[in-house]
This record gives structure tokens, sequence and C-alpha cells, in this order.
């Protein structure tokens, strides 16, 4: 009986030890089936899958800029283009010292003490492992020398990039512009702006002129360089089979002519002032300068604060753009709108009016340059008598002169592609209403300074320029055009634009005048092209910038100080009997229009006609190029009235 218990109580074990070890070994069995089938999952189903993880642990892809589209003039004159540039750059890790590598690297290349402290800031508002460019423009030795000694130097690298760079310096500074570092503003969140790209230490945006107004354009899109790293994040080597190449920006093809705009440039020697010049069938922009300028290649790499200081203090203002930020009164060119406000309401040019130096009216004496007798309008445009164009805006008032200002293009802002555009101002009655609430009245004494472009009236280089355009074509409106094309897309012609309301005999008067004022006038001897048969018709202008007496520190004509003189203008077109180019001048604090900005349109003007086949075919034979000599102050467009006596 016991012995039958005791059997019982050993099967009974050995049944529950076999349960279990099957159950062991099942749950073994399966746990290595299961490891088995995910090892054949990962080794063989998901393997390209992980190949290429592990690759992209291993290799990166590193944004490289996209060369800047180049700009150029209306015959394919590059006028910004891009170079090689040996550059220096440096990615910070958390184990780097900087002062350490940055003191290793100044006995490299040049870095000076106030270079070393602004590049540590750079450094420190950085994102890590951001690459910070230390130096650029490097010459080919200092390139050999950090390479030679790259082991030594982590993180720094050095590579070859591009940098822009604008072949004429500053004669097309103002109207092009200029790129520069992208700085913390520039950036944005979203939009073409958020693009990593921009942390790109080589990669530079537009600042200013037509670099600025089409910079996505010219941007291009950014490529990419593989590269292997290590664990750390450095590259080790590079892999150019797995390069994406960038995608250059568009060219842009200007209307300016590179001869022309050079050409006004030396013109204007140390002297302030703008000079535009327009095709007066196309509307077409030929010149456009601002005088003194500045060397935009100084920008793209960056001006020290004495530089920039030095270009700021300037009395001269050599950042500013005089053709189109600048407003001035007109002066004596405005007679034009007057006289033609005035045949318009009836006036007979044949009126004539007495000039004794002195006119009696309103309680008060007006003034002008001489006394020129007994005038009729056509001579008086020529001889540029104030006395005349007083009594002459006073017969069709403010509202007819600004009306006919207005459709030749003065008082607005013309949409040439670029910035930085004043309007000016043309005056009428309810300007007088909204601008002076308190007097809103125009009164009757405020019209002779009008007459003769004084007062409220100011304009700018490229308006005057609009405003001869379109007396010379004398049947549209032309509307100018700066950008000629974008990529392999033509801009509209400045010639699709309204027409003119004025008659054409009228618009004929007044150009037979200005051909008048150079063969006979104020502008005599100084607006000479020396083209034989082919002539130039122009207006002269003396402009107020300050009162003469009464209180004021103004030097009429080129006298006292620089500051204090008037300004002087010139328009004109060329030939006068077949217009094909129209222009303005101004030198600012010049003086007098026919002494001081006649001539430099005159030189100015001459470049254009050489070159252009159809007006060269006319020449017999050109006179020698030169200044014409100089006149006294007599022969001056007329000025701004004298103070009441």
């Amino acid at each position: 009986m016991e012995s039958s218990i005791f059997l019982d109580e050993v099967n009974e074990r050995q049944g529950l030890f076999q349960r279990r070890a099957f159950l062991l070994g099942g749950l073994a069995g399966g746990g290595l089936v299961a490891l088995g089938g995910r090892l054949i999952q990962l080794q063989l189903i998901e393997s390209d899958r992980y190949q290429l993880l592990s690759e992209h642990n291993q290799f990166q892809f590193v944004l490289s800029p996209p060369p800047r589209g180049l700009i150029l003039d209306r015959e394919g004159v590059v006028l910004a283009s891009n170079r090689p540039d040996f550059r220096l750059l440096l990615a910070k890790d958390d184990t780097m010292d900087v002062e350490a590598v940055l003191a290793n690297l100044a006995r490299l290349v040049n870095l000076d003490e106030a270079h070393l402290q602004r590049l540590k800031d750079e450094i420190d508002d950085a994102p890590r492992k951001a690459p910070v460019a230390i130096v650029e423009d490097m010459t080919w030795e200092e390139f050999s020398r950090v390479n030679v000694r790259a082991p030594e130097l982590p993180g720094v690298t050095a590579d070859m990039g591009e940098v822009r760079v604008y072949p004429f310096s500053g004669a097309f500074a103002h109207v092009i512009g200029y790129v520069a570092k992208v700085s913390a503003q520039d950036v944005t969140k979203t939009g073409p702006n958020a693009d990593p790209i921009m942390l790109n230490p080589g990669f530079r945006i537009g600042k200013q002129g037509v670099e600025k107004a089409f910079d996505l354009d010219l941007r291009g899109k950014a490529g990419a360089r593989k590269v292997e790293v290590d664990v750390k994040g450095r590259v080790v080597r590079q892999d150019p089979r797995g390069d994406i190449p960038p995608t250059p920006g568009a060219p842009i093809r200007l209307t300016l002519d590179a001869d022309v705009q050079t050409r006004a440039l030396e013109v204007f020697g140390e002297d302030s002032g703008a000079a535009v010049m327009m095709d007066c069938r196309s509307g077409d922009i030929l010149c456009m300068l601002s005088a003194p300028s500045f060397d935009a290649n100084q920008f793209v790499k960056g001006l020290t604060r004495g530089e920039y200081k030095a270009l700021a203090e300037y009395d001269r203002k050599p950042l500013f753009n005089k053709a189109l930020t600048a407003t001035y009164p007109p002066g004596s060119t405005f007679k034009t709108m007057v006289s033609l406000a005035a045949l318009g309401h009836g006036f007979d040019p044949g009126r004539v009016y007495v000039c004794n130096r002195a006119w009696s009216w309103g309680g008060r004496v007006w003034h002008c340059d001489k006394a020129h007798g007994a005038l009729n309008m056509h001579d008086a445009i020529r001889q540029s008598c104030d006395i005349y164009f007083y009594q002459a805006a006073l017969t069709v008032g403010p509202d007819a002169i600004a009306a006919t200002a207005r459709q030749f293009g003065l008082g607005e802002a013309h949409d040439i592609g670029i910035p930085g555009q004043k309007p000016g101002l043309v005056p009428d009655s309810d300007y007088k209403r909204r601008a002076f609430p308190r007097d809103p009245v125009w009164h009757a004494g405020e019209t002779p300074s009008l007459g003769i472009g004084q007062g409220y009236v100011s304009v700018n280089a490229l308006q005057l320029c609009v405003m001869a355009s379109r007396l010379a074509n004398g049947v549209t409106a032309l509307r100018p055009r700066l950008v000629q094309s974008i990529g392999d897309v033509a801009q509209p012609s400045g010639a699709q634009a309204p027409v003119l309301t004025i008659p054409r005999a009228h618009i004929e008067f007044v150009q037979s005048a200005m051909a008048a004022v150079v063969a006979s006038g104020t502008a005599a001897h100084y607006g000479d092209i020396g083209l034989g048969p082919v002539k130039m018709a122009g207006k002269t202008g003396t402009a107020q910038s300050h009162n003469y007496t009464g209180g004021g520190a103004g030097a009429h004509g080129a006298q006292g100080a620089w500051a204090l003189r008037d300004h002087a203008w010139f328009i004109a077109f060329a030939p006068h009997d077949d217009p094909r180019y129209a222009m303005s001048v101004l030198v600012e604090h010049g003086g007098f229009g026919a002494e001081a900005a006649a001539p430099k349109a005159a030189q100015i003007m001459r470049v254009a006609l050489l070159k252009d086949p159809q007006v060269r075919a006319r020449i017999t034979q050109p006179m020698p190029t030169g200044l014409p000599p100089q006149m006294s102050g007599s022969a001056a467009g007329g000025a701004g009235p004298g103070a009441p006596t």
C-alpha cells in the first residue's frame, strides 16, 4: 500500500516536470522563432531602408548658394557679376575652445583686435554648427597656409565661394545698388526669406536699387554638397557624386547704356547732382546718375565704421540718390509748362511784356536777372525772362499750370521698378486747402513764384527728364522704363502710354523756343554739342535754395559758400529737328543753369548721339570734345524773384 502511494507521487511529479519542460521549451522555441523572424525582417526584407538610414547618419547635404544672376546694360555689358572668393569658415561645437582657435588663425591670416572681437560675438550668436565667415576674399597664400594646417584647426574650413563684383564701381551704384550679408531682420519665419540658405555665410541679398527690387529673381535656387561626417557631425570628406547643382539666378538686362553712364560720372567730377537721359521714342532710360557716387564693392565686403562715417558726413552726400530721392525747385525749366498752360487757355504768344529788371505788383517789387526789354513769349523762353512769366502765370492761375505739369509727368512717382523715389509736388488750389487749413485760400501773390518754378513746386531729376521726353516726343505721354527684360521675359515698352492732349502746335512752339535757347539764348555756346548740323534744344534753370536778402543767407549764382548757392538745371533733347534723346541735368548748388548744367548735358548727350548710327550719318565733321567757353552770369537762366523792396 505504501509502495503504491510512493509510485503515484513519483509519476505525478515526473508528469509535472515534463509538462513544465515542454512549456518552457515551447516558450524558448517561440522566442527563437520570433527573434529569427525579426532578424530576417531587418536583414533581408528592410535592409534597404536601414542601409539608407545608416548612410544618412554618415552623409549629410550642405546647402550651397546659387550663382547670383548677372545684371547687364542694354548692349549686354556686364554691370554686376560674380567672381571666385577664397574664404575661411568656422563651425562651433560644444567642445571647441573658440578663443584658442581664433588665436591660431590670427597667426595665419590678418585678424586685428576689432575683427576678432566682432567674430567672437558672431560665433556666440550663431546656431550650433552653423558656419561663420572668419575671413573672406583671402589671398592664395593665406588660403594655402590654412589648408596645410587644417588638421590643427578643428571646425575650420577653407573653401571657395563666389562674391558679387561691380566692374564699374561707382558709376551705377545708386541705380543697381549692392548686396550685403543677411541680417537678423532679413530672416522671416515664412516666405522666401525663411529659406535655410539665408543662414549660409556666403549668401548675400540685395540691399538697394535693382539688387533689392529684383532680389528674388536674381537669387536662383540653392544646391547642396554631399559630405561625409563623423559622430560629432564634422565633415571628413566630400562625395561629389551626390551633389545637387544650384540653379543660377535670372539675368536682368537694363535699358541703361554703360558708355553714357560712365561718361556722365566723368563729366560731373567732384560736383554734386544728377543726370537722367531717356530715349524720347521708347521711354528707355539710358542714364540715371547720382553724383558723387560710392564704390558698391566696398559694401559687399562690409564697411568699417570709419569708412561709413566718412561717406555719411561728406557734404556732397554720396550715399543720397539725387536722381530719385532728392527734390528741388525746377526753376526756369518750369516755364515750358507755364507756356503750354497759357497757350492752352488762349494766351497770345505774340503778347509783349516789357522787362526793366524790376516789376511792381501786389505791394512788392519782383526782380529779373537783367533788363530784357520788350519780349514776346518765344523770346521770353529764349532769354528766360522772369518778369514775363510772373505775368503769364497770373493770366491762367495755378490750377491750369498744375494740370499741364502733371500731364508731362511732374508730381508723380514713376514706376521704374526700383524703390526710393519721391513724387515731388505740383501745387494748386486744392493742395493749398489740404496743406494749410488755417490759410486754405490760394492767394494771387503766390502765383508769380510758381510761374518761374519756385514757391511750393518741387521735382526730381527723373521727373524733369520725363517732362523733357514728352516735350520732345510731342505726341505720347512716355513712361520711363529701366528694366528691359528679366530672364527671357521682356518688360513693357514705355511707348505704350496715353496720348498727350496738348495741341501739337503748342508743343512745337515750345520746341522751337527751346532750340533758340541753345542757338542764341541763355545756353548759347554752353549747349553746343559740336556735331555739325546736329543741334540740341534745351532750357536753362536756376533754382533758389535760400533767400538772398531779408534775413536769408543765399548766394545768387556760383558765388559764396557752396551750400548756400542756387541749384543749376538744364533740360534738353537732340537732335532738335528730329528728337531721339532727352535729358535733365542737375548740379546741386552749381549756380547758374547755363554755366554749370548745360555744358555737362552737352557732353553726355554727345556720347548718346555718336552711338546712334542714323545720327552719326548726319554728322559731317565733329568738333573737338571739350567744355565750351564760360560766359558771364547775365546769360544764365532766369533765377527766382528777389526779396520785396
